[in-house]
């Protein structure tokens, strides 16, 4: 018997849509990373992209554990001495709805070139409105 090996070509793209709304960050992170990276399939190969399209809506209304929602601190540095700047989840949240989950699964995917390609496959929006009717995604629970 022979191992099957998944190629990029052949590989099967579903499109699905995650409603945000007061789920918890750490949880639907993980759903997301699993879908782009094509776990949920039995012809999951490590180094290749066999994973899904994932649209996340409503976005601004995750919900955090514990206290992280006023403790947890996003690092930003400008390359000059003294240039680093530091903003709480709150904030990020009021600023750039979409960053907090973007950046959340990106640190649950590989560290890699491959990586960056599964990036470009999750579309984030901070409302009910998204642009992908036409590609009607699945609705799933997380």
């Amino acid at each position: 018997m022979k191992t099957f090996v998944a190629k990029k070509e052949t590989a099967e793209r579903k499109w699905y849509l995650i409603d945000a709304k007061d789920q918890v960050l750490g949880r639907l992170s993980v759903k997301i990373a699993n879908l782009l990276r094509g776990r949920d399939k039995a012809t999951y190969t490590p180094h290749v992209d066999t994973g899904a399209f994932v649209v996340v809506i409503n976005a601004d209304k995750i919900v955090l554990t514990g206290k992280k929602n006023d403790q947890k601190q996003y690092m930003f540095y400008s390359g000059y001495v003294g240039g680093e700047s530091y903003r709480s989840v709150a904030q990020m949240q009021e600023r750039q709805p979409d960053f907090v989950i973007k950046h959340a699964v990106k640190g649950m995917l590989p560290k890699n070139r491959l990586a960056k390609k599964m990036m470009t496959k999750l579309k984030v929006y901070a409302g009910e409105e998204h642009p992908h009717e036409a590609q009607n995604p699945e609705a799933i629970s997380v």
